[in-house]
This record gives structure tokens, sequence and C-alpha cells, in this order.
């Protein structure tokens, strides 16, 4: 009895590990997806509603804190962010809209290819560990 619980202890720590690393793909394609919905909040915002950008961005998880300078991802995906944070709010809302809208494209292709990386590699991660943690327990058994 024992010895199942520990094959199946075994084989759901492998699983959890599968779920961290997919963690970081998941993070990806949130805060990409924010990015975006944020683009387009702020050029509504900046046609129409005329709102503080600490409101527009409190309806987001994380665009709070990429607007405290915090690194919510790394690498090149981390100065791409902030690149494109320190150019908002900066100049007259003519020339906001038109950066928005330049940077429209730009951020619609990357909120799409880090949910499709993220569907495509965070259920491979999964499946990986789990049968990695399967066969840890058929060579134990």
């Amino acid at each position: 009895m024992i010895k199942i619980l520990i094959l199946c202890a075994i084989i759901a720590a492998t699983t959890a590990v599968g779920v961290i690393l997919s963690g970081d793909k998941k993070k990806r394609a949130q805060v990409f997806k924010e990015l975006y919905e944020f683009n387009e909040s702020m050029l509504i915002n900046l046609k129409y509603g005329k709102e503080r950008i600490s409101q527009v961005t409190a309806q987001f998880r994380y665009m709070p804190q990429i607007f405290e300078g915090k690194n919510v991802l790394g690498g090149e995906d981390g100065k791409f962010i902030s690149d494109y944070v320190k150019n908002i709010g900066v100049s007259d809302s003519s020339s906001q809209i038109d950066y928005l809208n330049e940077r429209k494209g730009t951020l619609k292709k990357l909120m799409d290819e880090s949910g499709e990386n993220y569907k495509k590699y965070s259920s491979l991660y999964i499946k990986i560990s789990l049968m990695i943690g399967v066969l840890i327990a058929v060579l134990l058994a």
C-alpha cells in the first residue's frame, strides 16, 4: 500500500514540475494579451475618455506592475515592454494615438504567437513530465 502511494506521489510530483514549467508560457501569453487590450483601451481613452493612465491600468493584472517598473517578463520580451511603456503618456494625444496604432500590429502578433506557444508547449510539458513520472513508477515497481 505504501509503495503505491509513493509511486502516485512520484507521478504527481513530476506532473507538477510540468505544470510549473508551463507557467512561464502561460504568463507570457497573459502579459501580451493584456498589453494588446491595454493598447486598445488607451486608444479608446485618448479618443473619447481622457482618463488617467493609472485608471486604465487598474483593470488589468500585470499592467500596474509594468508601469511601476517591475519586469514581469525577462529577455527580449522585457526589453520590448519597457520600450513600449517609456513612450506612453509622454506626448500629446494625437502623437500617442499614432504611436499606439503603430504598436497595435506588433502587439497583436506577439499576443497570437505567445498564445499559440502556450497552447502547444504547456500541454507538451505536462504530458512529458507525466510520462516521465509513469516511467519512473514502472521502473521502481
